[in-house]
């Protein structure tokens, strides 16, 4: 091995090593748990698998065709770790999907098939390029469907109104890394890196050594990512467009279906575990996206329901629909009332009675 090769050796093995260590890190020590992180450490690792079997077909071409299959496995992981990884970030997940797992599953089962029915040792061209084929095709089809899911990061960085958040940075870094990694080993153009195999190793520790100092880099806030953050700065910030309408979404969905703003004693905090957000990220939500407090942003579905049953008129006292919709007292029934429908029930219901006999 000349001096060339020394070099080349060195620095696409300590980018694979690297990886490795950071992919074991996040899958098995890193706290706290979350699908986010772990999608990321699965996604390193995949990476790795990938670039290593590169690796071994550049410098030890003559080892067993096994350690391609798992290279291979490793490619076949690649595309789905990267659309989980955003999806998890963005809608902050706390459990894996049931679909993800199968996806992982369908991948393991194909490819452990392939290597028991057709080896790599007995037929390379069938997995170079069928298998191949078929891989590439679907990292291609998951890099689309993860550049869908950052159109409004992307819309972002054209605006002159809305600011690119951290954490849609970290995303978006970590997105241009899985574009540029595969068209190393794809475009001729880097072929000056003695062939495309040396070249996507080459600049994976590229990619990974620049996202590494974007995770890294020290900041007050801290990593949205990895969790380290202050709140006071945390709090000042808008949570990103398409994390705040997922969690929205949830919110509403959760508190209609469950009815939970008819509890008077409804707290915060109690609301953040039920939608599986810190207190801190459910008030930002409320305060910062939504302009509303949490006191007026339960109330809202309180009083939406109250209009509903003076409107059906079922005879109910309205101090009694107030206690109904979650008020505990008259009082604040009625200043709540009024504030969002800017008159009294006893009003609003003197109106809907008018309307009807006129």
């Amino acid at each position: 091995m000349n001096l060339s090769q020394q070099i080349l050796f060195f620095f696409s093995a300590l980018g694979v090593f690297n990886g490795f260590i950071i992919s074991l890190y996040l899958l098995f020590f890193k706290k706290p748990k979350s699908p986010a992180l772990f999608f990321l450490g699965l996604l390193l690792l995949a990476v790795c698998l990938k670039i290593g079997k590169s690796f071994i077909l550049y410098f030890y071409p003559q080892l067993p065709g096994i350690y391609i299959e798992i290279g291979i496995l490793g490619s076949a992981f690649v595309g789905p770790s990267l659309f989980y990884f955003v999806r998890a970030t963005l809608a902050q997940d706390t459990k894996m999907s049931t679909k993800s797992i199968w996806i992982y599953l369908f991948w393991t089962l194909a490819i452990t098939t392939a290597s028991i029915l057709v080896p790599y040792d007995q037929q390379p061209d069938s997995w170079n390029k069928s298998i191949g084929t078929i891989i590439s095709a679907q990292l291609v089809g998951c890099i689309l469907l993860t550049g869908w899911q950052l159109r409004t990061a992307f819309l972002k960085i054209f605006s002159a109104k809305e600011k690119v958040s951290r954490t849609e940075k970290l995303l978006i870094a970590v997105y241009a890394g899985n574009i540029i990694v595969p068209a190393a080993f794809k475009l001729p153009v880097f072929d000056f890196f003695n062939g495309p195999c040396i070249s996507g190793a080459l600049f994976f520790s590229l990619v990974l050594y620049l996202n590494i100092f974007l995770f890294m880099s020290p900041r007050k806030t801290g990593n949205p990512l990895l969790g380290a953050t202050e709140p006071a700065r945390y709090a000042n910030k808008k949570i990103a467009t398409v994390q705040a309408l997922a969690l929205t979404e949830k919110l509403q969905k959760i508190l209609l279906e469950e009815q939970l703003y008819k509890n008077p004693d409804l707290k915060l905090n109690d609301l953040a575990k039920r939608i599986n957000v810190s207190g801190h990220q459910l008030s930002q939500l409320l305060n910062d996206n939504l302009g509303q407090s949490f006191a007026a942003y339960i109330n809202e579905f309180r009083i939406k329901e109250a209009c509903e049953l003076i409107a059906n008129d079922r005879g109910i006292k309205l101090e009694a629909i107030g206690y109904e919709v979650g008020f505990n007292s008259k009082s604040t029934f009625y200043t709540a009332f009024k504030k969002h429908r800017h008159t009294t029930p006893t009003l609003y219901k003197e109106q809907l009675s008018a309307a009807v006999i006129s």
